[in-house]
């Protein structure tokens, strides 16, 4: 059928309108159109070969060549992996020059190629036939500046057209756009693209903070930077406070750092934040005083990190009266890991789980912590030794005597996942980042502000007719309040038991897989000063009163709830300054061209919906439109369009020295470009110095230079006498690639000396690792590989005969 469709449209485009030498054409542009469309017609590609221009600047010849003309050269490292290479040194090419009379004519022409020609349906694949509008640049600039991915935002384009046959460029066409693009905002290199951005922000609002560390070499160490508004936010919710630096957000692997709290609906926000290049503690220190100082030395009360020591001696020095948790979370899911291996696990998890969760003072936690470790004969188990001393940085009843917020564990570890959900990746450069971010906090912004009106203009029903339930739907946002709305439903489930004095015990039947269990609880409460405090500690880990008091309240008549048990963090009646502060700025400079485009879109789009009610209207406007079209001169440049670009970058008294881009580092494992190892080979490490050692001795020779995925090739060896080997002899050394290190026997100045024993067995060993080196590098695997392995096996067995 393909076959078919093909030969139909090679006799369609069978015509007599070949170039001929004598043709002429307007302009040189006119011949590249008309020379552009033969190629596309006949199946090849063409290039703008050379030109000349004569000595006042004006362009007098030009040659157009087959697009397969010439030879390239291959840039691959590895040669072992070729690229795939157009060029096959056609000669087929069209010459022409500037008359006179100012017509372009054609002077010399060459038609015969030595490839194989395509179809119109393949050819308009090639790079020449291929182009973005602008319509579809704006869609792909708006959608990649929402977040949406690439593949999707290529999808819908190729939707919207009809399909793949409908449209003139490929998703690489997309994506190299949209690169593009990205530079052109933010400008060259990352680490000016972020100076310039920061500058920009502080111009524009004096209140912006940001502070930048360098090296020796001026090279971007660490950074912190908030927005005005994340620097009010801390003032109406900085009581407590969540750092995380297991967020790598660039190709330096810089862990992003940011500073997160709960605003009044339960939801993250942000307190600024910072990109560093090491987790020890003079970073975290510098990166903890430059947060203080941007919050006007305002320390808070508490904060939640996981078990970083060097984070732990930092918040010691810089935050020295506030209380320091761990992440509850964290330390649970390690629990598999660390404990798995026991015959008993189930039990002890299960235990554990208990003295975690359900001691409600110290001394139960002692009590089945103790009992747990004798039971399980736990203690020789370092993991737990250092987690129970440690125990006042995470177990629940040692840090009940401070507010933490409504900040779970659960939603501290999982907080900047759903903040940055769907416009931050871990892949990205340092001034994709800065667009990924802002973006990011404009849309929790929104959701904030969509938040508030919902509270502002919707009502949650009660579900009891108790005073204190509508006095808290009055006053709290609607997620709050559901909060204390499970609180009133679920004590139906609680009873009361005894009383002595202002202590209170009350009795809930807690609901464990398909049965229940019996917990009791202590309630202490003073009806005179209305205060009342509840041994589950969930008033002070969520703001709201727990089940058990409420109970023990409204059995001594307590209509409302005392003022000091409404939180003024989650009332929906305050106004807050920081949510008259704005947000961050637009990054997004547009030339004059897409300013117009953007107008007529907008234009044409009104008229559109007006025309489309009748056939009348709608033929009324495309006949305009035909009519306007014919008045537009079409001019149509050969390469790309050159753009202008606006920086945005504002004025600074001071002058600020440029910072260089952080040094990229590798990240762990093995490079990119090696396939992995095979199993087949896990047990073929051969130790080359053996067959020479003596026992208790280690060959010296080490290489002057270590394979990286730039250089993955070894030039020479250096013996302890400082001479070099020639290593060319074998393309990629006999090296191990692994640990960097391999040594050869007797190498001695330029060459390798061989026991008369071991001469012809010693060369033919070494021929057969470089031969099993390159099976692994170039991935021959199976029976081949074994062979080779074997034969090395038996050799070197041989020669410890």
């Amino acid at each position: 059928m393909e076959k078919d469709i093909e030969v139909e449209e090679l006799e369609k485009f069978e015509e007599n309108d070949e170039p001929i030498i004598g043709m002429s054409f307007d302009s040189d542009v006119d011949l590249f159109i008309y020379f552009k469309e033969y190629g596309k017609r006949k199946g090849f590609p063409i290039l703008r070969r050379t030109s000349r221009k004569d000595s006042d600047g004006i362009l007098r010849n030009v040659t157009f060549a087959c697009g397969r003309s010439g030879e390239t050269r291959s840039k691959s490292v590895n040669i072992l992996k070729p690229q795939p290479n157009a060029k096959t040194g056609c000669n087929a090419r069209l010459g022409a020059g500037l008359g006179d009379d100012g017509k372009w004519t054609i002077r010399s022409l060459n038609l015969e190629h030595n490839h194989v020609l395509l179809t119109p349906t393949k050819s308009k694949y090639f790079r020449c036939n291929r182009s973005l509008n602008t319509y579809a640049k704006k869609r792909l600039d708006v959608n990649d500046r929402a977040g949406i991915r690439l593949c999707k935002n290529y999808q819908s384009l190729v939707i919207e057209a009809g399909g793949h046959e409908n449209v003139t460029f490929i998703e690489r066409d997309c994506r190299n756009h949209v690169q593009k693009e990205r530079r052109l905002r933010l400008g060259d290199g990352d680490a000016a693209a972020l100076q310039n951005y920061f500058m920009k922000m502080q111009v524009e609002d004096n209140r912006f903070y940001f502070s930048m560390q360098v090296d020796d070499e001026g090279r971007l160490k660490n950074v912190f930077w908030a927005e005005p508004r994340n620097r009010e936010a801390y003032k109406e919710f900085g009581d407590v406070v969540t750092f995380d630096t297991t967020y790598l957000t660039n190709k330096y692997d810089m862990p992003f750092a940011p500073f997160v709290g709960v605003n009044h609906h339960g939801h993250s926000i942000l307190f600024g934040c910072g990109l560093i290049s090491h987790e020890d503690i003079e970073t975290f220190t510098w990166l903890f005083r430059t947060w203080l100082s941007c919050m006007s030395n305002l320390a808070p009360n508490g904060i939640i990190t996981d078990q970083d020591r060097a984070m732990k001696v930092a918040i010691q020095n810089v935050f020295p009266n506030t209380r320091h948790r761990w992440c509850l979370w964290h330390i649970m899911k390690k629990v598999p890991e660390k404990l798995g291996g026991y015959k008993e696990y189930r039990n002890i998890s299960n235990v554990l789980h208990c003295a975690v969760y359900d001691s409600q003072s110290a001394t139960k936690f002692e009590e089945t912590w103790h009992h747990m470790i004798t039971e399980y004969d736990l203690g020789d188990n370092e993991w737990l030794r250092g987690l129970y001393d440690e125990r006042h940085h995470w177990v629940p009843c040692y840090l009940n005597n401070t507010f933490w917020a409504g900040m779970s564990s659960t939603q501290r570890s999982e907080s900047m996942n759903a903040f940055f959900d769907g416009y931050v990746n871990s892949k990205t450069t340092l001034k994709q980042f800065v667009e990924q971010y802002s973006c990011a906090l404009k849309n929790k912004v929104q959701k904030e502000v969509e938040e508030d009106v919902r509270c502002l203009s919707q009502q949650m029903p009660c579900v009891t007719d108790y005073a204190m339930e509508r006095q808290v739907r009055d006053v709290y946002t609607i997620s709050k309040f559901q909060e204390f709305q499970q609180e009133m439903i679920r004590k139906m489930y609680c009873e009361y038991v005894n009383s002595m004095g202002c202590e209170n015990i009350v009795r809930e039947d807690v609901k464990v897989g398909e049965g229940k269990k019996r917990t009791f609880f202590e309630v202490y409460f003073e009806k005179e000063n209305g205060e009342i405090r509840c041994s589950c500690s969930r008033f002070q880990f969520r703001g709201i009163l727990c089940r058990h008091a409420i109970a023990i309240m409204i059995r001594n008549d307590v209509e409302v709830l005392p003022e000091k048990y409404i939180l003024r963090r989650w009332r929906k009646d305050v106004w807050r300054c920081h949510s008259r502060v704005k947000t961050s700025y637009e990054l997004h400079s547009c030339t004059d061209e897409q300013k117009r485009y953007e107008k007529m879109c907008a234009t044409f789009a009104e008229v559109a919906n007006m025309a489309a009610h009748t056939i009348e209207s709608s033929n009324l406007v495309f006949n305009w439109i035909e009519n306007v079209r014919g008045d537009l001169s079409k001019a149509i440049l050969c390469g790309d369009n050159e753009v202008t670009v606006v920086t945005g970058q504002g004025s600074c008294s001071v002058e600020v020295e440029t910072v260089r881009d952080p040094a990229a580092r590798r990240r762990k494992g093995r490079p990119p470009c090696q396939r992995k190892k095979s199993n087949k080979f896990s047990k073929s490490k051969i130790n080359s110095s053996r067959s020479n050692a003596k026992d208790g001795q280690v060959n010296e020779q080490v290489p002057t230079v270590v394979p990286t995925h730039e250089n993955n090739v070894v030039t020479a060896f250096q013996n302890p006498e400082g001479s070099y080997i020639d290593m060319n002899m074998y393309p990629h050394g006999v090296m191990d690639y692994y640990n960097g290190l391999m040594s050869l026997p007797h190498m001695v100045g330029d060459n390798v000396y061989l026991t008369p024993t071991q001469n012809s067995c010693t060369i033919y060993m070494l021929q057969l690792c470089y031969y099993l080196v390159m099976c692994y590098w170039i991935g021959i695997e199976g029976d081949a590989a074994n062979l080779l392995f074997l034969n090395c096996v038996l050799l070197e067995w041989w020669m410890d005969k």
